[in-house]
């Protein structure tokens, strides 16, 4: 392909190292004016007013793989997503750590975000379901509709945090009880 291409057309010897390799690479294909906006859209990311977390959590691992070059730690990309969420995601995300969030190594807040994320994806498709039985009934009264989804939504992720802060001391249960070995 093109990569192969532009290889060829290095000067020989001009490659001595795999850092020169992938620098060289790096500035041919994803030169700093492509890569600007996509790291700005990464760094500037907030979630949406009615975007679940499964959908902001989907919209930045799609941000991350469209610039593949960021150079952001696991780390700094965890700090980044946690700071763009909503203030009921981010206590969601702290329950369902037992604490700051942010305080637990990446690969442990990964794994709390991929769980919280399919879990809402779950619970979502089961809300859009009924919301589609009620939607005659809200539509009736476009005020009381909006209040209604306010309230809804509030009490919602009161229920995930809830739900979280419940899984977690189920399996702190469960991560107590010893196993007498023989």
């Amino acid at each position: 392909g093109e990569a192969r291409i532009w290889l060829d057309k290095e000067p020989p010897r001009s490659i001595r190292t795999w850092e020169d390799l992938v620098s060289k690479f790096i500035n041919q294909f994803f030169p700093p004016s492509k890569t600007t906006y996509p790291r700005n859209e990464i760094i500037n990311l907030l979630q949406k007013p009615n975007e679940t977390f499964n959908e902001a959590w989907e919209r930045f691992k799609d941000l991350l793989r469209q610039c593949p070059h960021h150079g952001f730690s696991k780390l700094h990309q965890l700090d980044i997503f946690y700071n763009a969420l909503n203030l009921n995601d981010q206590d969601a995300l702290d329950s369902a750590a037992g604490g700051n969030f942010l305080d637990k190594i990446p690969r442990e807040c990964l794994s709390i975000n991929e769980s919280k994320s399919k879990v809402r994806y779950s619970r979502s498709r089961i809300t859009d379901v009924r919301a589609n039985v009620n939607a005659s009934l809200s539509s009736s009264s476009p005020l009381n509709s909006f209040d209604l989804q306010q309230i809804a939504a509030s009490l919602k992720d009161k229920l995930d945090i809830h739900m979280n802060r419940f899984e977690k001391s189920l399996n702190d249960m469960k991560n107590s009880f010893v196993t007498p070995t023989a």
